[in-house]
């Protein structure tokens, strides 16, 4: 699971921009679910839970059946709001979840 924080430019409202963008069809690979409450993408393995106040979005990304694969959701989440919505972000927090194990390769 990979945790992630937006925060808003004050009085941006960019939770309910994202929202209705992707209900009009405007970010056409991300679709809600769950009354707005999670967040699919068409490509990329799982969903982000979200939700906001007091101008910040939180969002847990998960990928139960591919663990390891929350990146490509981020990836997306993080690039579209970068070309799309820059002006609406103050700063974004990313958390990753500690339990899983580092993988050291072996050197040629």
């Amino acid at each position: 699971m990979v945790r992630v924080q937006i925060v808003e430019k004050e009085g941006a409202d960019l939770f309910e921009t994202l929202k209705a963008a992707m209900r009009e069809g405007d970010l056409r690979t991300f679709y809600l679910e769950k009354r707005g409450r999670k967040v699919t993408h068409g490509n990329a393995p799982g969903w982000i839970n979200w939700d906001a106040r007091m101008g910040v979005i939180t969002c847990e990304i998960l990928s139960p059946q591919k663990p390891g694969r929350e990146w490509q959701i981020l990836s997306n989440l993080i690039g579209r709001l970068a070309d799309r919505y820059p002006d609406l972000v103050h700063s974004i927090n990313i958390e990753f979840d500690g339990a899983r194990k580092m993988v050291r390769r072996a050197s040629a």
